[in-house]
């Protein structure tokens, strides 16, 4: 039995070795790995969890990079499928701290996009306690026909349904399609988790001022009010949506109307990027291990913080151990 079966995106990201120069004066990079549910299936990993990934590979040197790494992490990888003619996506990325973090998708002819119900069906979602899906994975066929799917079988088996929103603006035709796409997915989904930009656009069918110039988008402009995004979500399936506010910590709105905010820890930071995925798999262990709301937030709020420090995503995430010494440096979890 899997404790986690996570869904979608993965890629080989290259982060700069210049940190504080600008792009243009960037002279070599590291090579990690990265995508949103890989990401968290290696966070949960670290904490002691079984995870199981399903994505997409091309059938090429990066792939068997993505592969020897995960292999290597304890990662069941057995469901990840090679798709002829198709490439492992790469994502470019620029640290300038400590609030520039410009990123450059490689995603044409992208191989996890090309999921299909098919590969869904012989994944082992029902040996697996819970699934995470992510928004990305909704922006295109036939991923998205794959995720609706998975997450319909899911609740046929009552697992824990999660969905991390992962709004990236320029992975869509539209970015109003995230939204509608979003909203078909929300009556299967239990918990879903994002940032204040991310829920707004998951709510809202009106988005403006977002500019998709050099795919480069972190925290886009939306309007709209944030309470009434909530609501607007919590209404249509969820039971918990989980508001992630970075150094202001996170907050736990229940379907009941309850309120949980879970204090964050102070770091300096270093790189924001990969934080939210370490949040959301400090996030899931606790509620997989039947720990309150609270403690939970306050886990994930801590394997955030470490990683704003370090220089990436899937490569640094922390250990348990790594995280009781941090949480026991400032106070009791």
């Amino acid at each position: 039995m899997y404790d986690i079966l996570t869904i979608g995106r993965s890629s080989i990201d290259l982060y700069s070795n210049d940190v504080g120069s600008p792009f243009s004066e960037i002279t070599s990079f590291g090579a990690f790995v990265g995508g949103c549910p890989t990401n968290i299936s290696v966070g949960t990993r670290r904490l002691g969890m079984k995870s199981v990934l399903l994505t997409a590979i091309g059938d090429d040197p990066v792939g068997d990079f993505l592969i020897k790494f995960l292999n290597d992490e304890g990662i069941e990888t057995k469901y990840i499928v090679t798709k002829d003619g198709y490439r492992t996506s790469a994502v470019v990325l620029g640290i300038e701290p400590p609030d520039r973090f410009p990123l450059i998708y490689y995603r044409d002819n992208c191989a996890d996009i090309e999921l299909t119900i098919d590969d869904v069906i012989a994944s082992p979602i029902i040996d697996s306690r819970a699934i995470l899906i992510s928004g990305t994975g909704l922006s295109k066929e036939p991923s998205r026909s794959a995720t609706l799917f998975a997450i319909e079988q899911a609740r046929k088996f009552e697992l824990l349904v999660f969905l991390d929103l992962d709004f990236r603006a320029d992975q869509w035709h539209d970015p109003r399609a995230y939204g509608v796409s979003v909203r078909n997915a929300l009556h299967n989904i239990d918990i879903a988790i994002g940032t204040e930009e991310e829920i707004k656009a998951a709510s809202l069918s009106s988005i403006s001022d977002i500019s998709i110039e050099h795919s480069q988008i972190s925290n886009p402009n939306i309007d709209g009010d944030l309470n009434e995004a909530i609501s607007n979500i919590l209404v249509s399936g969820p039971k918990a949506l989980v508001v992630k506010r970075g150094s202001d910590g996170a907050e736990v709105h229940l379907k009941s109307g309850d309120v949980i905010h879970a204090p964050p820890y102070p770091v300096e930071i270093y790189n924001t990027l990969g934080a939210g995925d370490a949040f959301a798999s400090g996030f899931i262990y606790g509620i997989l291990n039947e720990w309150d709301w609270r403690k939970a937030a306050r886990l994930g709020n801590a394997t955030g913080a470490i990683v704003v420090t370090r220089h990436g995503c899937a490569n640094f995430m922390p250990t348990m151990e790594e995280v009781n010494a941090f949480i026991a440096e400032r106070e009791e979890l």
